[in-house]
């Protein structure tokens, strides 16, 4: 059995298994039990996610990005620069270009050693004070970056219960069938702080690439902050998010860091 080579990275502590599609195995059919199994914490390799770089015919290259469950999502914006990041280390990209995703081709660049800038999908789906029945917060706004998102701004998150209430208002019936991500975004020392439950990893993850930029398109349109807004994740790094809301773009910069490379020989 052909071992797969793969590439462990994190974008601010959001991590993930990438691949190089030159390198996967012929024959071997990466279907989503597959991925999952790489995927778990305990039995894989472990990450919250899985990405391919491969080629594209309207882009310098492409992620295909999927979950930890295994289930292919539309856009993953830390999953984005640490695609931008390993394309660079495989000589397939230098300094910026065109990144195919799910959601289309985006501009990115690659500023340099940890420090990476994508463009993110034209925001859409933004409501402001969204009212939600049987939800415990009063404040509650949602849009989507790429993928959607449900923001709750609190004076304090570090008492959120994450798993008990981002699994509920995750699910709930407004954002059915595909369900929401949940982010908890406060103030603090001029800075500001982020909580996410992300679906598909369905656990609170350490960064949140387009739920930081959700965060930062709601809190410019409330006039809590301006652009480039500046947030600082669960992992401790800090994302900066430029916002245009006249084109309703965003870009977000920041970090992609390699934990280790390896192989798996066993991934029947």
């Amino acid at each position: 059995m052909t071992p797969l080579k793969f590439t462990k990275m994190h974008g601010a502590g959001n991590d993930f298994v990438m691949l190089d599609a030159r390198d996967i195995p012929a024959g071997l059919t990466l279907d989503r039990t597959r991925i999952a199994a790489l995927c778990d914490r305990r039995m894989g390799i472990g990450a919250d996610g899985l990405i391919i770089l491969g080629t594209s015919d309207r882009a310098d290259i492409r992620m295909t990005y999927y979950n930890a469950d295994g289930g292919e999502a539309e856009m993953c914006g830390n999953g984005a620069r640490c695609t931008v990041a390993f394309a660079h280390a495989q000589g397939l990209l230098q300094t910026g270009g065109l990144l195919d995703t799910f959601a289309g081709p985006l501009e990115v660049k690659y500023h340099g050693y940890q420090d990476i800038e994508v463009q993110l999908p034209r925001y859409t789906d933004l409501a402001i004070d969204f009212q939600i029945s049987g939800s415990p917060y009063k404040s509650q706004h949602t849009c989507n970056t790429g993928v959607p998102h449900l923001i709750i701004p609190l004076d304090d998150i570090e008492d959120v219960p994450v798993m008990e209430h981002g699994r509920s208002l995750r699910r709930h019936e407004l954002f059915e069938p595909a369900g929401t991500n949940v982010n908890w975004i406060t103030e603090r020392n001029g800075e500001w702080l982020l909580r996410t439950y992300e679906r598909g990893v369905e656990a609170e993850t350490l960064a949140c690439g387009t739920g930081a930029s959700a965060a930062a398109v709601v809190l410019t349109k409330l006039g809590l902050a301006n652009s480039p807004v500046a947030i600082r994740t669960r992992g401790g790094d800090l994302l900066t998010i430029t916002v245009d809301h006249d084109d309703r773009k965003l870009f977000l910069r920041g970090p992609a860091v390699v934990a280790f490379q390896g192989e798996v020989s066993n991934y029947e």
